[in-house]
């Protein structure tokens, strides 16, 4: 009786705390009908606060990269944590059997600039063959520069012709400055690469991580590096753990982490109040569907996860995750199979209870 008792109030919090939440749509074929949908979501906070949201525009059809002939990028920007919202900006935009997909944003906190990377293909001239581009805006998005190419800073020779893509979402900088994000090579594992340099040039670390699908990288508190991968067809999630910089890792099964093969958002959350490092994790929480938008919490650097709160139990896919001025916490996710695009603010009461 107890058990069922403790259940039911389980539940009724978190119903209590969902009716809370409220679901802000910023991108829907109803706002363009000549858009075939809008798809891959990230998102970041600058330096200055301004939130930028950036998703896939896809004309012609729904379809990715390889099956797409008309696929472009397109912001919004909030300069109230998320209360109000920008029109739409086209930011990437190439003639037609050129598209440019799977956005995602890095913010360099020692320059104040925003690097927006995206995947690139000419169809009609060299199709199935990956390209990998940037651009930056220093600005908090008002302007971007021109796209500079990066593949071959990113790939080794013989790639060329792999389904590889750089994850969309977002990738991070570590406490020394150094950028990471991760590149997924469907043929030959995910691997992480970076720069030094405020992103004047690139590298790629050779080695390969595997399980691993569209991943996201963080720098944990001691130091340490830890990506967090979609696994197809597993049920589970696997993080795989470096302590010299990317040379070696070990890999091991996140069994508290449910995941239906999802790209998902991953970012480090210090509490103030609770003096601990946090980390936080949203996905479409089940096994089996791309349902159930869940946020889990790790209080041990992502060795273990506690019990998910759920954010909306309908249907769900891809997520990114940042983190406001007052320390809530904004969530971007697709809603609704694939129908909506919305972003919720979760506040930090939500989070910690």
């Amino acid at each position: 009786m107890r058990n069922i008792l403790n259940l039911f109030v389980l539940i009724f919090s978190f119903s209590i705390y969902s009716q809370e939440l409220v679901f802000k749509n910023l991108f829907d074929t109803t706002m363009n009908p000549s858009v075939a949908c809008y798809r891959i979501p990230a998102i970041v906070t600058t330096t200055n606060g301004v939130l930028i949201a950036a998703i896939d525009e896809r004309n012609i059809s729904c379809g990715d990269l390889r099956s797409n002939r008309d696929i472009n990028i397109v912001i919004r920007k909030s300069y109230d944590d998320g209360e109000s919202w920008s029109v739409i900006e086209k930011i990437v935009d190439y003639p037609l059997g050129e598209s440019a997909s799977d956005p995602s944003l890095i913010v360099d906190k020692v320059t104040d600039e925003i690097f927006m990377f995206y995947n690139y293909m000419d169809l009609d001239k060299a199709k199935d063959v990956y390209k990998f581009m940037l651009i930056k805006s220093s600005d908090d998005g008002k302007s971007w520069t021109s796209p500079r190419e990066i593949t071959t800073e990113i790939i080794k020779d013989g790639w060329e012709k792999d389904f590889m893509f750089i994850t969309s979402g977002r990738g991070t900088q570590t406490k020394d400055g150094t950028l990471l994000h991760c590149l997924a090579n469907l043929n030959r594992g995910t691997h992480v690469f970076g720069s030094k340099d405020h992103g004047k040039s690139w590298f790629l670390i050779d080695y390969p991580l595997n399980p691993g699908d569209e991943s996201k990288i963080i720098e944990l508190s001691n130091g340490d590096w830890l990506v967090n991968s979609r696994v197809n067809s597993n049920g589970y999630r696997y993080s795989h753990v470096s302590n010299d910089k990317g040379q070696s890792w070990i890999t091991f099964k996140n069994n508290k982490l449910l995941d239906p093969g999802c790209n998902a958002g991953l970012i480090n959350y210090s509490s103030e109040s609770k003096k601990k490092n946090i980390l936080l994790f949203s996905n479409a929480f089940s096994s089996k569907r791309r349902v159930n938008l869940s946020i889990s919490t790790s209080f041990d650097e992502g060795i273990t996860w506690n019990e998910s709160k759920t954010v909306y139990q309908g249907e769900s896919a891809y997520s990114s995750i940042t983190i406001l001025n007052n320390g809530d916490v904004g969530l971007f996710f697709e809603k609704d199979n694939y129908s909506k695009n919305v972003f919720v603010k979760i506040p930090k009461k939500w989070i910690l209870k």
